[in-house]
């Protein structure tokens, strides 16, 4: 065994434990930029991928590889061959797919490992201060909740504890910024209507009366009653919400989103529905659900996801990564071969910024992983690491050719 295979296995070690030095990490990614030049290398690379990928599926996965190749074709045929050096390019292509892919997926996995116990949403403090002009801060927990009567509440600046009481029902913030409704039971009046509504660059949980668990993403709205009575329990939403609904039988618990009904007994699932998306989709973790649009019907099993797009038409497609889709409520941006236009539609959201592009958009798919706790900078920083640049200015994110 080589002594350079010795050390790569050794620098790759200490970065998937989230030890190695800067000096390390700059060592490690100076060995993986030398492929291109040496096919011997190009083969240790590959050993190194495959014996990560024994640990951790996120790396070994064929399909990211895949993905990524055409990232590489690009970047090699652009990159100029240093002074004095032949430039190869009869390197088997799979090497060369692993090794860019390592080149992108170490980079962001540098930052899950150092951001990690970061992972939850900033603080109040931290995300009242000033923006930087050329960087974005990330967003926390921010809500507005409104009351039956118009009263609106700003969850992020209230006080712990009673916020408020409709009827039998209390409202309280807790300690870890969550909503929660208490009602003390039957009652012969009619539920009042609240909404709670997130701006961009704000999240928020929360516990229905029910007891079933909401997390809302950014730029979203739940519309719910202050108690549940009936046959079923309604809900709407706008945006993006992942839901643990509390098991009963004899209740139906029914999220509605623009023309489409989602009908649970008690199960977990996520709902994406943005109006600036081309596509709803519901993808259900545990238990069923039954999804109704009003010209299609369909019932979903665990690790399965129903994409409905603007015209009505619904498709179901199976073995979805769930933990992907649901990243985003454990404070993470994870992208498994998506386009730079859907990243920086999550980017706007979470930062509060507007996008642009130089030109047109960059026809390229990405694979990685990032704790939502990072500035914009750091996020675009390993895009970076695929080839395409960016200019963040006064809270506007332009990605260049």
């Amino acid at each position: 065994m080589s002594e350079l295979y010795v050390r790569l296995n050794y620098l790759f070690n200490k970065y998937y434990n989230g030890i190695a030095t800067p000096d390390e990490l700059d060592e490690l990614f100076e060995i993986i930029h030398s492929y291109a030049d040496d096919a011997e290398l190009a083969a240790l690379i590959q050993q190194a991928w495959d014996t990560l990928g024994e640990h951790d599926p996120l790396f070994s996965d064929e399909k990211s590889g895949a993905m990524l190749d055409h990232i590489l074709k690009d970047h090699t045929s652009q990159a100029e061959p240093e002074s004095g050096k032949k430039h190869r390019n009869h390197l088997p292509l799979r090497k060369l797919s692993i090794a860019a892919s390592l080149v992108f997926l170490v980079g962001f996995g540098v930052y899950i490992f150092r951001s990690q116990k970061k992972a939850e949403p900033s603080s109040k403090k931290n995300i009242a201060r000033n923006q930087p002009k050329n960087d974005a801060l990330p967003g926390g927990n921010k809500a507005i909740l409104t009351l039956a009567n118009g009263k609106t509440i700003t969850l992020d600046s209230a006080q712990n504890g009673l916020l408020a009481r409709q009827g039998t029902t209390q409202i309280n913030k807790t300690r870890n910024g969550q909503l929660v409704y208490n009602t003390d039971g039957a009652t012969s009046a009619k539920p009042q209507i609240n909404t709670i509504s997130t701006p961009r660059g704000g999240q928020y949980q929360l516990i229905l009366p029910d007891g079933s668990k909401v997390c809302l993403n950014s730029a979203s709205s739940l519309t719910f009653p202050t108690f549940f009575t009936g046959k079923t329990r309604d809900v709407s939403i706008t945006g993006e919400a992942y839901f643990e609904v509390a098991k009963n039988r004899n209740m139906p618990f029914v999220v509605k989103s623009n023309q489409t009904t989602i009908e649970v007994l008690g199960t977990h699932f996520n709902v994406m529905a943005y109006s600036d998306e081309a596509e709803m989709k519901t993808t259900l973790l545990e238990g069923s659900v039954k999804i109704n649009n009003g010209g299609e019907n369909g019932v979903l099993k665990p690790g399965q996801q129903a994409v409905l797009n603007k015209n009505g038409k619904m498709k179901v497609l199976s073995d979805v990564d769930v933990d992907e889709v649901t990243a985003w409520k454990d404070g993470i941006f994870q992208f498994n071969g998506i386009g730079i236009d859907a990243i920086m539609r999550q980017a706007a959201r979470w930062y509060d910024v507007e996008i642009s592009y130089e030109g047109k958009i960059p026809k390229r798919e990405f694979s990685g992983r990032i704790s939502r706790n990072v500035k914009a900078s750091e996020l675009l920083n390993m895009l970076s690491y695929a080839g395409v640049k960016f200019k963040i200015e006064n809270m506007h994110i332009t990605v260049l050719q």
